[in-house]
């Protein structure tokens, strides 16, 4: 904010003796910015020292800290909120059958995310801006406004690049939908016309010169970080422990097996809908990608599990069991670094309020994995060895030799249920397509 306010918009993400790139420079898409701009006027009217060039860098005050948490209330219910009550209004909008205290349940489990309030209140990282832009694309999808969408995920991804980790399920939904049209060359050219649009009005002012674009490129691809920074519960940092990926191999050949592992991750979700695209195939190939993009990509961040949270939460009605499971694994694989921000009591709060939301008399129970006694025991066991790493990790300091010991365990557990609900859920989507298939042979025998 006090570099959007105090310098020209061409100097935003230039490194200068004004704006320190290494300190606390903007690293995120244009949008980012302008919100950021729009936001420090705010708090330049009521707060003019917590904006102020030079001087707010470590200016605290607790009117400063309520001010911020109202630009995060302010988003959530200009933008979030909003898109989350247009996607129930189009996914309960054709079903008379359903009890109205399901769907009022529904848009609490979404709109009470914990993880989603722990970041967003506690780091002010605004992801309520780019995940409503997101549930207000996929709504629009499942309402057949394809343009509309592409306009809403564009200002997605120029908020926040992390929701590239939709791109995947969005590139193949449209495209499926288009190869079925009259005229499939002309659908997606419209497409392509609608994305370039808005991202020429959105980069407009760093459009004058390659150097330009360059600039602000390089701020949103932090390779220079690593394969990963903290403990994050993903396939690099997990399986680090045995293998040292970053002294075995070089920065560029990491980018590269990074890439081809999140692609070739992601391509079953993707083959399956652009051989056979749905509104329920979607959501699930938003979980799917994203949940690849999760566990393979270069850099990903703690907080990142925000992602497929999200279509994980628009599936709960069919995905309540595992949905409950990955809310519990989402939040415990960022309780290192809750405890690190002194968020534990906010922490124990919510999880508290979650376990009393999913567990509210006479709701359904759908979406369960399949009955074996072998799993179920397993899952059993890592659930109560999560509870119990609770309670060591506050009360109990590792061995010297391995001050990360308990992260790493932690991280291991969290890596092992996502993986398995990968598999599970990847499964879901194909056996989609065999619905689909014998609902059409069905229609032709008749």
């Amino acid at each position: 904010m006090e570099i959007t306010l105090n310098l020209p918009v061409k100097e935003w993400y230039r490194n200068s003796t004004e704006n320190d790139l290494s300190y606390w420079g903007l690293d995120y898409p244009p949008l980012t910015a302008y919100q950021s701009y729009f936001h420090g006027l705010l708090l330049k009217y009521f707060d003019p020292d917590s904006v102020s060039l030079f001087a707010s860098r470590g200016y605290e005050s607790y009117f400063g800290k309520l001010l911020m948490r109202l630009t995060v209330l302010s988003s959530d219910a200009l933008i979030f909120f909003p898109a989350v009550f247009f996607f129930v209004l189009v996914y309960y909008g054709n079903r008379s059958h359903v009890r109205k205290s399901d769907v009022a349940w529904h848009v609490a489990v979404i709109l009470i995310n914990p993880c989603l309030i722990l970041i967003d209140h506690g780091h002010f990282q605004y992801n309520c801006i780019s995940l409503g832009f997101t549930v207000g694309a996929i709504s629009a999808v499942l309402s057949q406004r394809n343009l509309v969408a592409s306009v809403l995920f564009c200002l997605s991804l120029n908020h926040k690049q992390m929701s590239a980790y939709y791109a995947p399920a969005f590139f193949s939904h449209l495209l499926g939908n288009c190869l079925r049209q009259k005229n499939p060359l002309l659908e997606v050219l419209k497409l392509g016309l609608v994305v370039v649009g808005t991202f020429s009005i959105i980069w407009w002012p760093y459009l004058h010169s390659k150097d330009a674009i360059l600039e602000v490129l390089l701020r949103l691809a932090p390779f220079e970080r690593g394969l990963y920074e903290d403990y994050v519960a993903n396939f690099w940092c997990t399986t680090s422990v045995l293998i040292k990926w970053k002294k075995l191999f070089t920065t560029q050949t990491l980018k590269n097996l990074s890439l081809a592992a999140t692609i070739l991750t992601c391509l079953p979700s993707m083959v399956q809908q652009i051989m056979s695209p749905s509104s329920k195939g979607f959501l699930y190939g938003l979980l799917n990608g994203s949940f690849a993009f999760y566990l393979f990509s270069f850099q990903v961040h703690e907080k990142s599990i925000l992602l497929p949270l999200l279509p994980a939460s628009l599936l709960v009605m069919e995905l309540c069991v595992p949905f409950e499971m990955l809310m519990h694994y989402a939040l415990f694989s960022m309780f290192p670094l809750l405890c690190r921000d002194k968020l534990i009591a906010p922490y124990m709060a919510l999880y508290a309020l979650v376990f009393l939301l999913y567990f509210t008399p006479g709701r359904r129970r759908d979406g369960k994995f399949p009955h074996s006694a072998v799993l179920h025991s397993l899952l059993t066991f890592m659930y109560l060895c999560s509870i119990i790493l609770h309670i060591v990790y506050l009360t109990i300091r590792p061995p010297e030799k391995y001050p990360f010991l308990f992260e790493a365990i932690i991280m291991s557990l969290c890596f092992s249920n996502f993986t398995l609900l990968v598999f599970y859920t990847n499964s879901k989507q194909w056996m989609l397509s065999r619905q689909y298939t014998l609902r059409d042979n069905e229609k032709k025998s008749n």
